[in-house]
């Protein structure tokens, strides 16, 4: 493979299934990226769940391949497309072991094994496309042969797909800011297609559906303020890779094009986090280390707040939800009154702790605030936005209390009742509201 800096032997497409390969590695723009956080978080578990002195990411280019990440060779950043490891792995066999290199005729002659590190095991899982393209491998090498369990190649193959989910994040992400300045370009030519193009972008920005989720009914609502301009409210709902599933709702400062880029960036940095972190508090830190390190977020900061969703084992049909929140609206949480049904399912509505934590991007040593509850059914908690509680009604800011007042004269308690309700007292604020408002309910049906 070639580490040493000998010109690598280019290896031949061989059909046009290496060339349709090849063209979705291409699609991805990973090549030549600079480092990347999560990929290299990522080495770094294999390496530590296999105990091996050395994990990478790789993806095969035509004549080399790349290491996206490299735990334990630091410093090279790619290698040849010699056959018998990363090169094959990509091969349709999966997983891909070579226990001991010196008996096995595929990997025996290559330059990792001949060379002073004298590699002697490798296991790799590939990282394979919705399309069924190979682009590369998560692997794990060691000096000593070595045997693998079935657990340890499951987890590897867990790593990959979790690359993949990385690569796909990414690149929604190049997309999204390409749009982004495209948008900005031609809005400045043609004036008139402005709210066209706002439109457009904002739509980048969110989910286009909602996801089904076991035992939880969702809904949600994004109020545009302004036609012509990019609001900075996002929120989304997701998979995690151990069957939970995570929530996020939030605001960056600012509206327009550079609150776009900083929703993008942060929307990612949430989802890459999520995906390796079980800790609410621990993906806010990582949140708020990735905009301070940007210099294209200098000075810019957002309110966020993050859950996840699982069944509670204590609560027949209920779901526990863990909450971490940084300088957000606390949520709230509707109940059935006790008159119930006899009076229309009127809304008993508990605010969350009015404790939210610091903003995340602002500095160094923020902290966040987390809190468990239980949803139990027919109970529904409500995250949303301040442009909602910093609506004028009647000459005062509508506020928490104002919002809870309004979600108590509800027509039920579902999440698509309160969203309804809610959508509708939008619609009749006079004056309207001065900021892009987004809602996300999730409610557990029955009750």
């Amino acid at each position: 493979m070639g580490a040493d800096g000998e010109q690598a032997r280019i290896a031949p497409v061989q059909d046009a299934r290496d060339l349709d390969r090849l063209a979705a590695v291409a699609r991805y723009e990973i090549l030549d990226a600079p480092p990347d956080g999560a990929f290299d978080r990522i080495a770094a578990l294999a390496a530590r769940w296999f105990h091996a002195p050395i994990a990478t990411v790789t993806i095969v280019d035509k004549d080399r391949v790349w290491l996206t990440a490299a735990h334990g060779l630091e410093g090279v950043r790619q290698v040849g497309p010699e056959p018998g490891l990363c090169a094959s792995a990509v091969l349709p066999e999966a997983p891909y072991v070579v226990s001991d290199v010196l008996l096995d005729p595929r990997a025996a002659d290559n330059p990792l094994v001949r060379a002073a590190m004298g590699v002697r095991f490798y296991a790799a899982a590939p990282i394979v496309t919705r399309d069924g393209h190979r682009l590369g491998t998560i692997n794990v090498l060691d000096v000593e042969p070595r045997e693998v369990t079935d657990a340890g190649l499951a987890a590897l193959q867990d790593l990959a797909e979790i690359v993949m989910d990385q690569l796909e994040l990414r690149l929604s992400a190049l997309r999204t800011v390409r749009a982004e300045r495209q948008l900005r370009r031609l809005a400045d030519e043609h004036r008139a297609e402005i709210e066209q193009f706002a439109g457009t972008l904002q739509r980048t920005l969110l989910p286009p559906a909602l996801p089904e989720v076991p035992g939880l009914e969702l809904a949600c609502h994004y109020h545009t303020a302004s036609a012509r301009d990019v609001g900075g409210d996002f929120y989304d709902v997701f998979a995690l890779p151990d069957g939970r599933w995570a929530f996020f709702l939030g605001d960056v400062c600012g509206h327009g094009a550079s609150a776009a880029a900083l929703t993008s960036m942060t929307r990612y940095s949430l989802r890459a986090a999520a995906l390796h972190d079980p800790d609410p508090i621990r993906v806010l830190s990582e949140v708020n280390g990735v905009l301070l390190q940007d210099p294209a977020t200098e000075n810019r900061f957002a309110t966020v707040i993050y859950g996840i969703v699982e069944q509670d084992a204590g609560v027949p049909d209920g779901v526990l939800v863990t909450l971490g929140t940084g300088g957000h609206e606390p949520p709230l949480r509707l109940r059935v009154g006790e008159q119930g049904l006899d009076v229309g399912c009127t809304s008993a509505v508990e605010a969350g702790p009015r404790r939210v934590g610091m903003l995340v991007g602002a500095v160094p040593d923020a902290y966040f605030m987390t809190w468990r509850l239980t949803l139990r059914p027919g109970e529904t908690l409500l995250l949303y936005t301040d442009g909602l509680t910093d609506t004028a009604v009647g000459g005062e800011q509508l506020g928490q209390d104002g919002v809870a007042r309004l979600l108590g004269k509800g027509r039920g308690c579902t999440a698509a009742d309160v969203v309804r309700d809610l959508v509708a007292h939008i619609a009749g604020f006079d004056p309207p509201p001065r900021d892009d408002i987004a809602l996300l309910a999730l409610g557990v049906p029955g009750g």
